[in-house]
């Protein structure tokens, strides 16, 4: 859908490939979370949705225009990937606990910021109406990944 702009614009079309990316990531999502305890997986799931909701009040009502950050996101993205490399080859639970904290970290701005995108209004940039589902599918990868990073905080702080 984010490669596809023809796609993402038609009306059937645009409704199924989000269905099918909904199914695939949810079948994905189940896998990542069986090796975490139901409590962490509860936590997680409770404190990203309070994390969301304040985000999503908070890009309504502030004044800063985060939509100008998309290219300082990107190459904290790329960091981000970078530094989840060194945390692969390099185990620790400290390094562990510093690169969910910075991915949590990142994913609630991509949240303003997708947010911001999908309000228009005084921002420098912002997404058509007609892609909605575009901006749907920014907002549920962004929520995905900093519950995600979440769980992953809790996973790393407790005792094997």
């Amino acid at each position: 859908l984010a490669c596809c702009g023809d796609v993402r614009r038609k009306a059937p079309m645009n409704l199924i490939c989000l269905g099918i990316f909904t199914l695939a990531e949810s079948f994905l999502l189940g896998c990542a979370t069986s090796m975490y305890r139901k409590e962490e997986i509860f936590y997680s799931a409770v404190i990203t949705f309070i994390v969301a909701i304040g985000l999503t009040i908070f890009a309504f009502q502030t004044k800063i225009d985060f939509t100008a950050l998309g290219g300082i996101l990107f190459v904290a993205s790329i960091i981000l990937l970078v530094f989840g490399i060194v945390c692969m080859l390099f185990p620790d639970k400290t390094m562990m606990m510093v690169y969910a904290s910075l991915g949590a970290l990142l994913f609630a701005v991509y949240i303003v910021f997708d947010t911001q995108m999908m309000i228009g209004g005084d921002h420098q940039y912002s997404i058509s109406p007609e892609e909605y589902i575009f901006g749907a599918l920014n907002l549920y990868i962004d929520i995905v990944n900093l519950f995600l990073y979440i769980l992953t905080i809790f996973g790393a702080s407790r005792d094997n």
